[in-house]
């Protein structure tokens, strides 16, 4: 995807890239996480790995132009529905594994957001570029350089609605300064916030918001030294039952299953 030319310092290109939805509403809604895309060195591993543990299904594009081959962006769908892009990131040629998931943001006015990124001490990797069916694209980094992406749909964003059994569930912003972050996504996106007191500890949870809508989290990396990283979390049925299969599919447990 242009993402990870833009993120990587690759020659910016413009795909062709299919639309992230195929029930487009008309509408954009601001601050709402509404995407991901896979960077993968291995990308048949990775579907291996996906589609075993959590039963996607990937296929290609009716058609793609713009980036590598016809098989180096697929689409991701999980009981029939697109919910995000897998790209072989070694058309790339980085020399390093780049491989990581891209949060991508909505945004109604795509040129407006981005002069607010610069405004409030973002930096923009790429700048609003038209990618086809999917509408028009941006890569920021925030002031602690955690990279996101921003994207105006051209037919609205999808139907909002509860999250399935293995699809998407939620997003956090791990960073080194919660205020800023706060701060920076208010401006950018227009996003109010609440905190959530942690019970039994003296710590607060903070959720970023559009009117009632919880959109996302900004919490305190809580790894020492890890540079600041957007997370993203899929709401599974048992989560014993998922880690049990982590390593014997090649993945690896960063954080045990905790309330």
């Amino acid at each position: 995807m242009l993402v990870a030319a833009a993120a990587s310092g690759c020659a910016t290109v413009s795909p062709d890239l299919p639309a992230i939805t195929d029930a487009p509403t008309g509408s954009h809604h601001g601050g709402r996480i509404v995407w991901h895309d896979l960077l993968t060195t291995t990308p048949e591993e990775s579907r291996r790995f996906y589609g075993e543990l959590f039963g996607w299904e990937f296929e290609k594009p009716a058609s793609f132009i713009g980036v590598g081959n016809s098989d180096s962006y697929m689409l991701i769908r999980h009981n029939g529905k697109v919910i995000g892009g897998m790209l072989d990131a070694n058309i790339l040629n980085r020399g390093t594994n780049i491989s990581q998931w891209v949060t991508v943001m909505s945004v109604g006015n795509i040129g407006a957001a981005v002069s607010r990124v610069r405004a409030n001490g973002g930096e923009v990797l790429t700048p609003p570029t038209d990618v086809g069916a999917r509408g028009t694209l941006a890569v920021i980094a925030g002031p602690d350089k955690a990279i996101l992406a921003l994207l105006q749909t051209r037919a609205g964003d999808p139907e909002e609605s509860e999250p399935e059994v293995n699809g998407w569930l939620w997003d956090e912003l791990w960073t080194n300064d919660v205020p800023g972050a706060t701060a920076f996504f208010a401006q950018v996106a227009g996003l109010k916030y609440e905190d959530h007191t942690v019970a039994d500890t003296d710590r607060n949870y903070r959720v970023l918001k559009s009117g009632d809508r919880p959109r996302a989290a900004v919490l305190d990396n809580p790894f020492e030294g890890e540079l600041p990283v957007w997370v993203n979390y899929l709401r599974v049925a048992d989560p014993a039952s998922i880690t049990a299969r982590v390593e014997s599919l090649g993945g690896r447990i960063l954080v045990e299953a905790q309330p």
